[in-house]
């Protein structure tokens, strides 16, 4: 729906209103009545189209305001680099922006780029790459020309790199300072090992190492037409762009390009039980604590029944269960829940997460661990089911609100391979998740005997607890086996002392 259509919507709705009578009101919120959404999704062949070279585009044509964004998909990553060279795929994505061009030093192409009012991104992450130019209609012709000169030819500029190397060398000596960073690459390295691309962390000695020519051969391994994939949205043409993007791609690309393969999974298995890393301090008065075992892939057919257990168990805010008894309930924290993402190439992760104070951490992770069992062994109430599919179903329109996220969603479903016509049975499918399936599921993907309790704060004050309730205790969560202790590495080199 437009800005228009949302405008003519509105004033429909305030004349309705205006013909109500007092009486005709409801006496409650509660009882307000709606009529069902109507809403149907797009369909991804409406919008794709075969470029040259092995591309391919989602063209979706906006014609509310004169701009234009292209945005680009490119099989690459970080997974390809080797330990040697860690941190190289990231430095080469943003330094193709901000490194110029074999024809445009990067003081003019930034200058160039402010002239037109144009804004022109790249990076590289762990699984792919992206990059993107957003311009006003009328500086097409040469936003997109500077736009595919950065992909081509990237100048890679000595004096950027050292800028970018002196600011993240700054920035990896910050790396034990939050407890909510420490938190994330613990619990990472828990759930997938130290040997998996996911959890390996670039080094000053890496960082050091990187230098433009690596650059442009992990540029020139990857960087062709055959491994993009575009999405452009706005006001253009759709057989105009499909003739500018095929012009662009037409030549000056490398003629050989590596084949990026299969991202790889995990082979760790994670090892249930408590651990804890040490981070005292005057302003650690409370601490980080995450639960969480290994979780599904996005191709088990049960994913979206995990999702709605997972909404009422933890993801759904307020009203779900860990929040409602961790934070409402008992006032242990200020935010508390859940996610189960499944995983697009590997399983995902179950993670229940929150902060509290080192007392009290105990105490909260006990009631996690109650609401696991809950939801395992006693089935969900109507309300409860009712709430979380209506909020799966009602923000569906969301994916495709506008012209820019129907390409984009669409851009990156082909690249992570979704199944076909997954959109138009998603809304059929949360809708058929029954009260007995959310009971199904919780018996099946939540496995309290698999589950890893990390805790990252003032240890001494976390063990020894709330006086005033000493049934609570870390101890219960060790299995037996002692809480294991997590040192901190040494930010610079990510070495990790022996304890």
């Amino acid at each position: 729906m437009n800005r228009r259509d949302w405008i003519r919507t509105a004033a429909g709705a305030a004349a309705s209103a205006a013909w109500l009578r007092a009486d005709d009101m409801p006496a409650h919120p509660r009882e307000l009545q709606f009529p069902p959404l109507s809403f149907e999704p797009p369909s991804a062949d409406e919008y794709r189209h075969d470029l040259s070279a092995g591309a391919s585009a989602y063209l979706v044509e906006d014609h509310q305001l004169p701009l234009v964004t292209v945005s680009l998909t490119v099989r690459t990553g970080g997974y390809l680099v080797p330990d040697e060279h860690l941190g190289l795929a990231g430095f080469t994505g943003s330094q193709m922006r901000s490194g110029g061009t074999k024809t445009m030093s990067a003081r003019e192409f930034d200058e160039e780029a402010a002239f037109l009012a144009t804004q022109i991104s790249s990076s590289i992450g762990s699984t792919s790459g992206g990059a993107s130019v957003n311009c006003l209609r009328q500086n097409l012709d040469a936003s997109l020309a500077m736009f595919f000169d950065m992909l081509k030819n990237p100048g890679f500029d000595p004096e950027r790199l050292e800028i970018s190397r002196t600011r993240t060398l700054q920035g990896m000596q910050r790396r034990n300072d939050q407890l909510r960073s420490i938190q994330r690459r613990e619990f990472s390295r828990l759930m997938r090992g130290d040997n998996h691309f996911s959890t390996k962390q670039s080094t000053e000695a890496t960082v050091k190492a990187i230098a433009p020519d690596f650059m442009r051969d992990f540029h020139r391994s990857y960087y062709h037409p055959s491994r993009f994939i575009f999405a452009v949205s706005g006001d253009f043409d759709t057989d105009d762009m499909i003739r500018r993007l095929n012009a662009a791609l037409a030549d000056g690309w490398p003629a050989e390009t590596k084949d990026p393969g299969k991202i790889p999974a995990p082979s760790h298995a994670p090892q249930a039980g408590a651990y804890m890393v040490d981070k005292v301090g005057r302003d650690v008065n409370q601490s980080h604590v995450a639960v969480g075992h290994l979780g599904i892939e996005r191709s088990n057919p049960e994913h979206l029944a995990v999702g709605i257990m997972n909404d009422i168990l933890g993801g759904g805010g307020f009203i779900s269960r860990i929040m409602s008894r961790v934070r409402s309930d008992e006032g242990l924290a200020y935010s508390a829940g859940s996610s189960f993402r499944p995983g697009t190439y590997y399983p995902g992760l179950f993670q229940a997460a929150f902060q509290s104070r080192n007392p009290t951490c105990a105490q909260a992770t006990a009631i996690v661990f109650e609401e696991i069992d809950r939801i395992r062994n006693e089935k969900v109430t109507a309300l409860e089911i009712d709430t979380a599919k209506s909020s799966a179903i009602e923000i569906f329109p969301r994916f495709f609100a506008t012209a820019g996220q129907v390409a984009g969603t669409f851009a990156a479903d082909e690249y992570t391979k979704r199944e076909a016509g997954y959109w138009r049975k998603y809304r059929e499918r949360v809708a058929d998740v029954s009260i007995d399936d959310v009971l199904n599921v919780a018996q099946k993907y939540l496995r309290p005997e698999k589950l890893v309790v990390l805790a990252v704060g003032d240890r001494e004050a976390m063990l020894a607890g709330n006086p005033d309730k000493p049934d609570y205790s870390f101890d219960k969560f060790a299995r037996g086996e002692g809480i294991h202790a997590i040192p901190l590495p040494d930010p610079m080199t990510m070495e990790y002392p022996d304890v």
